[in-house]
């Protein structure tokens, strides 16, 4: 295995080093947050992918093929799908409102009420899965150095908090392209070819499984169904999401950068689903489907190789833990924190550069919540019942609000706070009695989102025509009227002065 340890060690030294490069490029709140928003197609699109394919994409992806055979690429295929969706319908206009957070776009899409309630959801939303991407580092340096849990999760934990709090998302964003050749290489290149050969080819493994294997809907059109609800929704609205594209130099690098991710996401899902097949071919017997992706790599891959492919499951895993860092740590400081300090107000839509003692604000965010993050990761034992509630709080308390604002004019806050609570609470109260695991929370929480927003939003006065027209400057892209906390306009230099006096008292 020395071999294996040096490919390793020199993936993870890489990794701290980018991390001390990028916080000499982290001069600014935005720089720091989303890399100057200046990333080009190429980075772009790398950084995004690394972002939405991460362990449960990776391990558990050939988990689910080891289980359910070529069907069980649709986990990882609804996650593409959902990039895709949201790459040609809404990033040019995300990327265009130059805000920070998910809860900043709601602020001035209602009028300034719906932030922190917003941000509290997003916030133990990012927090969740930045704790289940950790857990994920037990089991590959379990194979790696055979270490206990505990051992495994600091170690791992401590190398992504260090570069993400050193450099931010220039750090993160160096990193995860990366990660994204290394997981290219290791998965699609080396270990979907090789296990399908020592698993005798695809007439091999016909012959071996049940035909069910090679159905693609064998997974049950239900469980598809979620998957679209939880996924797909999912990729649309999170923090996590939204901030890379915020890194986009423009709304066209947005759109098409997204979308050649998202189609690298299909092809993701399908290799993982064909490796996971394959190990049921060579280990018909595993106690754990999730064990699968270990056991292939660990008996079957030559050394080197097998190196290789362990540090592509490594990045997986370490470029969505350190996404989702960056995202809970932004949300708590600028949406919880700031507002409940009283020190958000004008310019809080997020115009403009903030100056040093920003960036050390939000660094020591980062690092407070990633020891928060490894300490509860220890603790937590249950991965996939965390993630389900932080998905299903996620989508049944935030989708409506956020599709119904950037679609439905006649949303308003009253209609957006009463979606948020009435969502998140029916999704809570719905996961205690059917279970955490069953489909109907979501199913439920979201149908009642729905009906409350349109309720309330047509029960209530229309949004204020001012908040509106900032809302259309923001998504139009001009970045010389920054809106101030109530979503209203800043002054325009160029008006009149006896109109700009009228306007802003």
């Amino acid at each position: 295995m020395a071999v294996d340890y040096a490919v390793i060690v020199v993936y993870l030294a890489g990794m701290l080093a980018m991390g001390w490069w990028g916080m000499r490029r982290a001069k600014s709140k935005s720089e720091f947050l989303v890399a100057g928003r200046r990333l080009g197609p190429a980075m772009y699109s790398g950084t995004i992918a690394a972002i939405v394919l991460g362990g449960a994409s990776t391990i558990g992806g050939v988990g689910l093929g080891y289980q359910y055979g070529l069907s069980g690429a649709w986990m990882v295929f609804t996650i593409g799908l959902g990039l895709l969706a949201l790459s040609v319908f809404f990033s040019a206009r995300i990327a265009r409102l130059k805000v920070y957070t998910v809860s900043e776009m709601l602020d001035l899409r209602y009028g300034g009420r719906a932030g922190i309630i917003s941000g509290v959801v997003m916030w133990a939303y990012t927090l969740m899965l930045a704790v289940t991407s950790t857990i994920a580092y037990a089991t590959i340096f379990d194979v790696l150095f055979d270490v206990n849990r505990t051992v495994a999760i600091v170690l791992g934990g401590t190398i992504v908090v260090a570069y993400s709090t050193l450099g931010g998302m220039w750090s993160i964003t160096l990193t995860d392209m990366v990660q994204f050749v290394v997981k290219t290489i290791g998965l699609l290149l080396l270990l979907l070819p090789i296990a399908v050969v020592k698993a005798g080819g695809f007439s091999e493994m016909k012959a071996q499984l049940p035909t069910e294997y090679f159905d693609p809907l064998g997974i049950g059109g239900e469980t598809i169904f979620t998957y679209v609800l939880i996924y797909t929704f999912g990729m649309l609205i999170g923090q996590d999401i939204w901030q890379r594209v915020f890194t986009a130099r423009s709304d066209t690098t947005a759109r098409w950068g997204g979308t050649v991710a998202g189609t690298y996401c299909l092809v993701y899902a399908i290799a993982g689903a064909v490796i996971g097949t394959a190990a049921k071919v060579m280990y018909p017997d595993l106690a754990s489907a999730d064990s699968a992706f270990a056991t292939i790599v660990k008996d079957e891959l030559p050394v080197g190789v097998r190196g290789l492919v362990l540090a592509a499951a490594l990045a997986a895993v370490m470029s969505t833990s350190s996404g989702a860092l960056i995202a809970c740590a932004t949300v708590a400081n600028n949406d919880i924190w700031s507002r409940l300090r009283g020190v958000v107000g004008r310019g809080a839509g997020g115009a403009g550069d903030e100056p040093q003692d920003e960036v050390k604000g939000n660094r020591a965010f980062t690092l407070i919540m990633g020891v928060a993050v490894i300490l509860i990761a220890i603790a937590l034992n249950d991965v996939v019942e965390a993630l389900t509630v932080a998905y299903n709080l996620l989508v049944g308390g935030l989708l409506v609000p956020i599709i119904g604002g950037l679609l439905w004019r006649r949303g308003t806050a009253a209609g957006a706070l009463s979606a948020v609570c009435v969502g998140g609470v029916a999704v809570v109260g719905l996961m205690w009695h059917y279970g955490i695991l069953a489909n109907q929370p979501i199913y439920y929480g979201l149908l009642a989102s729905l009906v409350v927003y349109v309720v309330v939003s047509l029960a209530t006065p229309p949004t204020d025509a001012e908040v509106l027209a900032a809302w259309r400057e923001r998504l139009a892209g001009n970045p010389a009227r920054p809106a101030f906390e109530d979503g209203t306009l800043a002054p325009d230099p160029a008006e009149p002065t006896d109109v700009l006096n009228r306007r802003t008292g």
